[in-house]
């Protein structure tokens, strides 16, 4: 569905909605001149192995190799003028990073990324390429976005979430635009579910315009945040272990808009094992040609488990990165 057809459409969320569909249409709009509209391909291997018409959105042809530019653009643009000139902090598993970091260069905003310690090593080394301010800091993600909030405080300058913030939200939304505009009658999108940010914008904006189309959200069972909170109604805090699928690592933090809005708009969350991810991983690279990371692969992995009613129904799986470093990716096709 176009932009201009988007228009017509009445959003019914409400209005006490963080996001609405308007928001999405709009970031569509701001980010156009500077994304890729990645292809939308069907699975030959996958629909014939599951009995439905399985469609891969290849947005790990991304430019920076994930969905994230697609928010941390949207983000910066619709900052104020007073707020370019103080810069923006943000904390990042890595692809949220490399994303606010090339839309910093783009726009001329001036960019810290803060990571954990133990982030992906090639994320960090394409961080580091990527001309921003890099600050390496903790042992995992939450403690490495306490002290991006703390340090953004400090500093008098924005802070951009990597999930929980309107215009990251509707910036990852203007995924669900091009996939019914190339496919309007899909019946089921599966997103990989990390913070929920990219969930929570992506299942707005699909409902708002195919209010019968199920979303499905996917996590490792190693960190799974996002299905606590849908399943509590609130966010809860898990203990978080190393996973294949580090992109989605991490717990979310307390009042976070995306509890809400995928606890009204998303249907399901389910957890997929480590083995599992690394089996889909091997899968996609061997029928489809094509590399993605953990954090990608969890939706295929969702898929080959039955973890969703597909047969017969037009399945649309989110390949949302491919940024995988070479010692990861020797120990998965190992195994």
């Amino acid at each position: 569905m176009s932009a201009s057809q988007v228009d017509q459409t009445t959003h019914d969320g409400g209005a006490q909605d963080a996001v609405t569909l308007l928001d999405v249409v709009g970031a569509a709009r701001r980010i156009a001149p500077y994304i890729q509209r990645t292809p939308l391909e069907r699975s030959a291997h996958l629909s014939e192995a599951t009995g439905a018409d399985v469609w891969l959105k290849l947005e790990c042809f991304q430019a920076t190799g994930s969905f994230k530019l697609r928010g941390g653009l949207n983000a910066l643009l619709a900052l104020d003028e007073a707020s370019r000139q103080r810069g923006v902090l943000t904390a990042s598993a890595g692809n949220h990073g490399l994303g606010v970091a090339r839309a910093a260069a783009l726009t001329g905003i001036r960019a810290t990324v803060v990571v954990a310690e133990t982030a992906s090593p090639a994320k960090v080394e394409l961080l580091r390429a990527a001309g921003c301010e890099l600050v390496l800091y903790g042992a995992d993600y939450d403690a490495a976005e306490a002290h991006a909030i703390d340090l953004a405080e400090t500093r008098g300058a924005a802070f951009i979430s990597a999930y929980d913030h309107p215009t990251v939200v509707a910036g990852g939304g203007t995924l669900a635009l091009e996939i019914l505009e190339t496919l309007p009658d899909a019946d089921v999108l599966v997103v990989p579910g990390g913070g929920g940010g990219l969930i929570s914008g992506v299942a707005l904006a699909a409902k708002a315009l195919r209010p019968t189309i199920q979303v499905i959200g996917v996590q490792s069972t190693a960190s799974p945040a996002l299905q606590a909170a849908f399943r509590a109604g609130r966010q809860v805090t898990v203990p978080i272990t190393d996973s294949l699928a580090d992109g989605l690592a991490g717990n979310l933090v307390a009042g976070s808009i995306t509890v809400e809005l995928v606890c009204r708009y998303v249907d399901d969350v389910v957890l997929v094992e480590e083995a599992e991810i690394a089996a889909a991983m091997r899968l996609v690279l061997e029928h489809e040609h094509c590399l993605v990371e953990g954090a990608a692969a969890v939706t295929v992995a969702a898929l080959r488990r039955g973890l969703f009613a597909a047969a017969g129904r037009r399945v649309v799986l989110l390949l949302t990165g491919r940024n995988v470093a070479p010692s990861v990716l020797r120990t998965v096709l190992a195994s």
